[in-house]
């Protein structure tokens, strides 16, 4: 059973600092981890699930907003949801969602109706790339204390 804990322990380290790598997370994450303890061992998972939950209702917004049925486009109430999605990935240190949330921003600022349009895909589609890998790092970690093991502190560094 110990090999298994170990060798679970070693992927699990070797996917999160993947994430870390790859852009998807920041220090953040890192601070969002360290606040978990015996009290509450899920905290950083409950926090993701509320920011993923927002997430959804902002890039629905922002969507709503793009696709106006009259043909235009309100730049004012895109940027709001934006800024908000912006907010929240920072929030849970969601790095790349948080980074293309800044130039879709100036997009909006600069009344880009087809720079918004393709930020919106690439938020969508790094949004649920990001949940997913996310859903993965916390199977492995379920999988480490099924096993009879505890969960590695990892950092971006």
């Amino acid at each position: 059973m110990d090999a298994l804990v170990a060798q679970l322990q070693m992927q699990y380290r070797n996917y999160t600092v993947s994430l870390y790598q790859q852009g998807f997370l920041d220090e953040r994450f890192t601070e969002l981890r360290q606040l978990q303890d015996d009290k509450h061992p899920n905290f950083a998972a409950e926090m993701l699930s509320l920011s993923f939950d927002d997430s959804v209702k902002h890039i629905g917004n922002i969507t709503r907003a793009c696709k106006d049925q009259t043909g235009t486009v309100d730049f004012g109430l895109v940027d709001v949801s934006v800024h908000q999605l912006k907010c929240t990935s920072s929030s849970v240190g969601a790095k790349r969602v948080k980074d293309l949330c800044v130039t879709f921003k100036e997009y909006c600022e600069a009344n880009n109706y087809e720079g918004c349009v393709r930020c919106l895909q690439q938020v969508d589609i790094e949004y649920n790339t990001l949940k997913t890998k996310l859903q993965d790092m916390f199977n492995l970690e379920k999988q480490i204390i099924q096993a009879g093991g505890k969960v590695p502190q990892v950092d971006g560094h």
